[in-house]
């Protein structure tokens, strides 16, 4: 490893300070009083209103502030375990910038037959990558996908006259697995890890019954390590009437070398945002398309897009769960899911989850802590040991690059689960070592004390959580 970095290294974060407040409002710089003429109730108006009033250059160089205030995939690493921080390539966002990209959704079928016809090659590509036989791309989210995976099993046993109540679920499982499953009325009966970090046969046989409806899995799991007896872990779900249930998440280890439903999973949810590089977080639109096998496409969410003689048409598959999302999903999302794979083909989609299982690997050897379970793919979970993992975090920042997820899962003491993803390369991922080193040598009091070069210092967690300041006016009542 070529980079080091001593306290004299570091990262100084943009901090806009105005007197004793970070950068001002728009409202704050200035405004213009503008009447207001409505139609409406005296008593619901006003009779004017200050509105920002600022020109072109001062939005950008606003905008341009708080961006610089922020840390983001653009700003330097980010190996934020399980969540698969990539790089969002821009000529996604060329391609769904496109005039032709801007259809209204509810347009009838034969005036749309292009915008229908990328849906059904998205649908198939998706199946393709994930050893599925049909996809509906209506989920706007990974959660939501979930959630429509876990109702498609719950309309699949209703509809051969069973009643089955329980879901089971790793203990090492998103906490979106555990929400789902609740939300859908399942009770969840939680399997903990065996030694090796992997499911427990003996444990899964005495968790599985015929209430079961459901095995939630997620492979390569949260540790990084690959369910080496997924198969006899299928028969076994399999042998009850369970159906198998494939969280998404971790699918960027696997692209082009392994597919869930050659493993015999039946359902399964894609994070376009974590393996097909989408936008992610930031509470926009999101994309979380689900996969069955055949026996499950009739429970398909309406609509639905198929080809036939004639063209592509929407219709409703026979058992449906009906509508989880407007129309046919978030669209151009969409879009930019099918540019990246369409751009990356079969050998770069390999290529992909090579580098990412590379750079993890590489960048596990470069740290000086400790990676209890091996061998792992994507992503591993390092200990923070006696260190309070979220000093560690902290403590990250001050280097120009993004903690991993701390403290989760719990089998590993302060856990440091770390993703560096197939976008780094040897540099970059040199300079995270580096940064991961630099505090493994820090004095304890200097990480109680950090961040010390970001906008926004150490904050009080617990106080924010307990007290949330829901709206800006909460500054002005301090």
């Amino acid at each position: 490893m070529t980079d080091e970095l001593g306290k004299e290294d570091g990262y100084d974060q943009a901090r806009w300070v105005d007197g004793d407040r970070y950068e001002p409002l728009l409202s704050e710089k200035h405004t213009r009083e503008v009447e207001i003429d409505t139609p409406l109730p005296d008593e619901l108006t006003r009779d004017s209103l200050d509105l920002p009033d600022l020109s072109e250059p001062e939005l950008a160089r606003h905008y341009t502030r708080l961006s610089q205030m922020n840390f983001g995939i653009e700003s330097g690493p980010f190996p934020l375990g399980s969540c698969t921080m990539k790089y969002n390539p821009k000529f996604t966002e060329d391609v769904a910038a496109l005039a032709d990209g801007a259809v209204h959704p509810d347009r009838d079928a034969e005036t749309v037959q292009g915008t229908l016809g990328l849906y059904a090659q998205l649908q198939d590509y998706l199946a393709r990558i994930g050893g599925m036989d049909d996809v509906t791309l209506q989920p706007p989210a990974g959660a939501a996908g979930e959630l429509t995976g876990v109702l498609i099993a719950k309309a699949y046993h209703e509809h051969n006259g069973e009643n089955r109540s329980e879901i089971v679920i790793p203990a090492s499982a998103h906490g979106t697995n555990f929400a789902s499953a609740a939300m859908a009325g399942f009770d969840v009966v939680e399997l903990p890890s065996g030694e090796d970090g992997r499911v427990d046969l003996d444990a899964l046989d005495a968790s599985l019954s015929e209430e079961t409806a459901l095995l939630m899995l997620t492979n390569p799991n949260t540790l990084g390590l690959f369910e080496q007896d997924i198969v006899e872990i299928a028969s076994m779900v399999d042998d009850v009437g369970g159906l198998l249930y494939y969280d998404g998440a971790n699918l960027n280890a696997l692209l082009g070398r392994g597919r869930p439903g050659d493993m015999g999973f039946d359902i399964m949810h894609y994070n376009v945002h974590k393996t097909f590089a989408t936008p992610h977080g930031g509470g926009g639109p999101g994309a979380g398309p689900v996969g069955v096998v055949d026996r499950l496409t009739p429970f398909l969410p309406s609509p639905h897009v198929r080809e036939t003689d004639s063209g592509y048409e929407r219709y409703a598959p026979e058992q449906t769960i009906g509508k989880v999302h407007g129309f046919h999903g978030n669209w151009l999302v969409l879009v930019k899911t099918l540019a990246y794979i369409s751009r990356l083909g079969d050998e770069g989609l390999r290529d992909t989850s090579a580098k990412a299982v590379l750079n993890a690997n590489y960048l596990a050897e470069q740290i000086d802590y400790e990676v209890p379970f091996s061998p792992f793919y994507h992503e591993f979970v390092a200990s923070a040991g006696d260190t309070d993992a979220a000093d560690v975090a902290k403590a990250m920042l001050d280097y120009g690059v993004h903690p991993p997820t701390t403290k989760w899962p719990e089998i590993v003491d302060e856990a440091l689960m770390t993703e560096p993803t197939e976008i780094e390369n040897r540099r970059s991922l040199d300079h995270l070592a580096a940064a991961f080193n630099a505090v493994a040598s820090t004095d304890e009091e200097t990480l109680a004390n950090a961040p010390q070069r970001t906008a926004a210092r150490r904050i009080d967690q617990v106080g924010a959580a307990r007290n949330p300041r829901l709206s800006w006016h909460a500054l002005d009542e301090e």
